[in-house]
C-alpha cells in the first residue's frame, strides 16, 4: 500500500498546467480549497468535480494516479462513514432494522463528506503533481516576501516547506524497506491483535527515525559545502515571470470559482 502513496511526486510535462507560474498555481490551490468549505450544495460539488478533471485532463496526468492518492485512505474514510451513518438523527428514518436506523441526513451529509474530501485530495496533489520542489520553492518564496519587511526567515521557511514535501516520497520508500526487512527475518506486521500490531511498529519507527536523521545530516553538511547561508543575496537561473496564458488560465480558473460559490444564491444548503 506505501508505494501507492504519491503525495509529493513531481511529473514532468509541458502542459499548459505545468507552464502556469507556481505563484499562480499556490494561489489557484488555496482559493480552491476555501471554495470547497464554503460551498456545501450537490450543484457546486458536481461543477467542482468537473472543474478537478478538466485540470487533469488539461495537465496529461493520468487519472489512475487519482487513485493511487485515495487508495491509502480507504479504511479512514469507510471508518469515517460507518459513525456518521449511525450516529446521525433525522426525523423519518429511511432504513429501519432493529435497532439499526439510517436517516436521510445521514446519507446527505455522507456524500457530502466524501465528495469533499475526494476533491481536496485530487486538486491538492495536483500542485505537487505539476510543480518541481525549485519551481514550488521559489512560488511559495515570492508570496511570502512582504514577510521580509518584519524579519520573517522567509526564504528559509519555504526551504524547509518543499524539502519536507520533496522527502514524503524518500520516507515512504524507505519505510516499505524497513517492513519488507523485518517480515524476510520473521515479523509479523500484518497479523494478531490490535496492540500485537501496535508493538510490531517500534522495529519500523526506530531505523526509520535513525535513517530520516542521518538522510537530514547529509543533506546539511551537502547544503554547507556548497556554501549554502540562506536566500539573502542569491541568484536564480529561471525567473518567475507571469505571461499572457497564465493570466488566462487563471482567470477562467476565478471565474468556476466565482460560479461555484454562487450556486449557493440558487440552490438550498446541503449540510
Amino acid at each position: 500500500m506505501l508505494k501507492d502513496i504519491t503525495i509529493g511526486q513531481h511529473f514532468p510535462g509541458k502542459s499548459p498546467v505545468h507552464n502556469l507560474d507556481a505563484r499562480l498555481k499556490i494561489v489557484i490551490t488555496v482559493l480552491f480549497v476555501i471554495v470547497r468549505f464554503m460551498s456545501t450544495n450537490f450543484p457546486g460539488l458536481i461543477l467542482s468535480g468537473v472543474f478537478v478533471l478538466a485540470m487533469y485532463k488539461l495537465s496529461g496526468i493520468p487519472l489512475k494516479m487519482l487513485k493511487k492518492s485515495i487508495k491509502p485512505l480507504m479504511p479512514l474514510i469507510v471508518f469515517t462513514v460507518i459513525l456518521n451513518l449511525f450516529f446521525i438523527k433525522g426525523e423519518t428514518p429511511l432504513i429501519k432494522l432493529g435497532f439499526v436506523e439510517i436517516y436521510p441526513e445521514a446519507v446527505m451529509f455522507i456524500i457530502v463528506m466524501i465528495s469533499r474530501i475526494l476533491l481536496l485530495i485530487c486538486g491538492t496533489s495536483l500542485l505537487t503533481y505539476t510543480t518541481s520542489t525549485i519551481a514550488l520553492t521559489d512560488g511559495l518564496e515570492a508570496l511570502m516576501k512582504p514577510l521580509n519587511k518584519i524579519n520573517f526567515p522567509v526564504h528559509e521557511m519555504a526551504m524547509m516547506m518543499t524539502i519536507a514535501l520533496r522527502f514524503i516520497p524518500t520516507l515512504i520508500e524507505e519505510t516499505e524497506k524497513i517492513m519488507n526487512a523485518q517480515k524476510s527475518r520473521g515479523a509479523l506486521l500484518d497479523s494478531g491483535s490490535f496492540s500485537d500490531k501496535i508493538k510490531a511498529l517500534v522495529p519500523i519507527l526506530v531505523p526509520l527515525f535513525i535513517s530520516a536523521f542521518r538522510r537530514a545530516e547529509e543533506l546539511a553538511t551537502a547544503m554547507e559545502c556548497r556554501c549554502y547561508h540562506g536566500g539573502e543575496g542569491r541568484t536564480r537561473l529561471r525567473q518567475l515571470k507571469i505571461t499572457n496564458d497564465d493570466i488566462r488560465y487563471t482567470a477562467v480558473c476565478m471565474v468556476t470559482f466565482a460560479v461555484i460559490l454562487s450556486m449557493k444564491l440558487f440552490f438550498t444548503r446541503v449540510i
